[in-house]
């Protein structure tokens, strides 16, 4: 899988606005509720709130994975978002988030999705990746970097 498949260009936020966890998922999901990804912006966002009471999806390094099954998608989506200054996730590290990349999977999706968590983890491992994100211009720009890092793994 590659990361062209799940993630598109105009799916990605140079600045996240959000100050902790549950503002940059409100953020998220009201541009996953404009794009018209999805139609239920509250029920989604109790999803989401449903899986971090699980364990936070904040995985460490500053990056953080939420994700959610959801029937209103047909094919897993990909939404990323980017905080300059950080911030409050609940990190397995206590750091704070740069890096959110929310996947939204159908409810039929279990290899597939987490085949798409795996791909982002081993994306987002990468130091370089993660420091060329920071300096990054705009989300054009990020796309580009993250395509281009996902274009190094078969």
């Amino acid at each position: 899988m590659k990361i062209t498949e799940i993630l598109k260009p105009d799916f990605v936020i140079a600045d996240l606005k959000g100050k902790n966890k549950e503002s940059v998922l409100e953020e998220l999901t009201g541009f996953l509720e404009t794009t018209g990804t999805i139609k239920n912006r509250q029920a989604f966002y109790n999803a989401l709130m449903e899986r971090e009471m699980l364990g936070s999806t904040g995985i460490g390094e500053n990056v953080a994975i939420p994700h959610a099954k959801s029937d209103e998608v047909e094919a897993i989506t990909t939404l990323f978002g980017r905080s300059v200054e950080g911030l409050e996730f609940d990190s397995l590290d206590q750091k704070p988030v740069h890096f959110v990349c929310m996947v939204i999977a159908p409810f039929t999706s279990t290899g597939q999705h987490l085949k798409a968590l795996a791909r982002i983890s081993r994306l987002f491992k990468s130091q370089g990746l993660r420091d060329d994100i920071l300096k990054a211009h705009d989300s054009k720009e990020i796309y580009s970097i993250i395509v281009n890092e996902d274009s190094k793994f078969i």
